[in-house]
C-alpha cells in the first residue's frame, strides 16, 4: 500500500539578515496510512520546521528550495495558495504545541470550531454545523457540550484547550493529523489523557499522524515508528521496537541515556549530551553530531555520511556503522551489549 505522506530530499531555508538558516536539509521520509511516525530531537533540529514545510506555513522568509512532498501520490510542492488553503484542515490537520496561543481569546470555542466546518464544508447550515461541534465536543470527552459551546478559552483548563484543538483538526476527517508537541505544556495527568484520546480518535477513524516531540517517552507510547532529526538532518529512522532495543547512532542513544530511569539507582545521574547544536546558517560539511559524538573519527567532520542499513525498515546515517570503520572504540562492532 503506497503511504499516505511521502517526503523526499525536502530542504527548506529561512533568509535572515544574518544570512540564509538552512533549517532543513534534505529529510525523507514516509507516514504509512492509519499508523504514526513519531519525529524526535532537540529544539532547533528541524521538526516543527518539516511539518510546516508540509503545509507551506513557512512565511515571509520560508521557502523550500527543493525536494518533494506528496500527500496520497498529489505533489504539494507546486500547489498555489488558494490550494493549499482547501488542503489545510480538510486533508491534512495540525495541532500546534501551545492551544492558547492557537485560539482566538474574543471567539466562543465552539464558534472557533465551527469556523473550520464553515471554511471547508460550505453545504453545512448554521444549525447543522452547531450540531457537528457539539458531536465533536463529545467525541474528544469535554463535558457538557452545549454549556462549553459558547465558553471563551480563558475559562478552560490546559488539557480541554487542547481538547479543542484535536476537535479542530479533526472538523473534516483528515487523511494527516501532524501533531506538534501538543502534550509539552500539560502535566503528566493530562498528557496521558490527549495521547489516550489520540490513539482512540486515529484507530475510530483510520488516521495517520505525524507527532512531533523530544519526549521520547511519548513515543513509545504513541508511534509505530520514529525518525530522528539532527542539525536539519534525519539521522536514524526505524520501528519503535528496534530504535528502543538497539539504537544505532550516537545521537539517538545519547538521547536514550538522558531519559530517566524509576528503576536505577536514584544517586546516579543523567548523561546529558554535551555541546550545543551546529550553527544552521553555517552547518557543517560533515556530520552536524561530529562536535558532540564520543566516537567521533576524522572522516565524520570532513565528509557527510550515507545512509546505512542496519536492519528491516531501519537505517543510520553514521560513518561508524560503514564496514571498513575500525572495530576499536566501535560501540556498534562490540556486540548488542555496548551499543545500549
Amino acid at each position: 500500500m503506497e503511504p499516505i505522506l511521502q517526503v523526499r530530499d525536502l530542504r527548506t531555508s529561512f533568509l535572515t539578515s544574518n544570512g540564509e538558516v538552512q533549517a532543513v536539509r534534505g529529510v525523507s521520509f514516509d507516514v504509512e496510512k492509519g499508523k504514526t511516525l513519531g519525529i524526535v530531537g532537540e529544539s532547533g533540529s528541524g521538526k516543527s520546521v518539516t511539518s510546516l514545510s508540509i503545509l507551506k506555513l513557512l512565511g515571509s522568509t520560508g521557502r523550500i528550495t527543493s525536494g518533494s512532498i506528496r500527500l496520497g501520490g498529489e505533489e504539494l510542492t507546486r500547489k498555489s495558495r488558494r490550494e493549499m488553503r482547501a488542503i489545510r484542515g480538510g486533508r491534512i490537520a495540525m495541532i500546534f504545541q501551545d492551544p492558547m496561543t492557537s485560539l482566538n481569546p474574543l471567539i466562543p470555542m465552539g464558534d472557533q470550531v465551527g469556523e473550520m466546518l464553515w471554511a471547508h464544508r460550505k453545504d453545512m447550515t448554521k444549525a447543522q454545523r452547531r450540531e457537528k461541534v457539539l458531536e465533536l465536543f463529545r467525541t474528544v470527552r469535554i463535558p457538557e457540550p452545549e454549556k462549553r459551546f459558547k465558553s471563551y478559552p480563558h475559562e478552560f483548563s490546559g488539557g480541554m484547550r487542547q481538547r479543542v484543538m484535536i476537535a479542530m483538526a479533526l472538523a473534516c476527517r483528515p487523511e494527516l493529523l501532524i501533531a506538534d508537541e501538543p502534550t509539552t505544556a500539560l502535566d503528566v495527568s493530562i498528557q496521558d489523557q490527549i495521547l489516550k484520546l489520540m490513539r482512540a480518535l486515529q484507530k475510530e477513524m483510520d488516521m495517520s499522524i505525524m507527532f512531533i516531540t523530544h519526549d521520547l517517552g511519548v513515543v513509545a507510547e504513541l508511534c509505530d515508528r520514529v525518525a530522528v532529526m539532527y542539525g536539519g538532518l534525519l539521522m536514524e529512522e526505524a520501528d519503535i521496537v528496534d530504535i528502543f532495543e538497539r539504537p544505532m547512532h550516537p545521537y539517538t542513544m545519547g538521547l536514550m541515556a538522558s531519559i530517566p530511569d524509576m528503576h536505577q539507582d536514584k544517586r546516579k545521574k543523567l548523561q546529558p549530551i554535551p555541546g550545543s547544536p551546529p550553527d544552521m546558517i553555517h552547518p557543517p560539511k560533515g556530520c552536524p553530531f561530529a562536535p558532540r559524538c564520543p566516537y567521533a573519527m576524522r572522516i565524520c567532520a570532513e565528509e557527510l555520511p550515507p545512509y546505512v542499513a542496519t536492519g528491516e525498515r531501519r537505517r543510520s546515517m553514521c560513518w561508524l556503522l560503514d564496514p571498513e570503520a575500525p572495530a576499536q572504540g566501535n560501540p556498534f562492532k562490540q556486540g548488542k551489549e555496548a551499543a545500549v
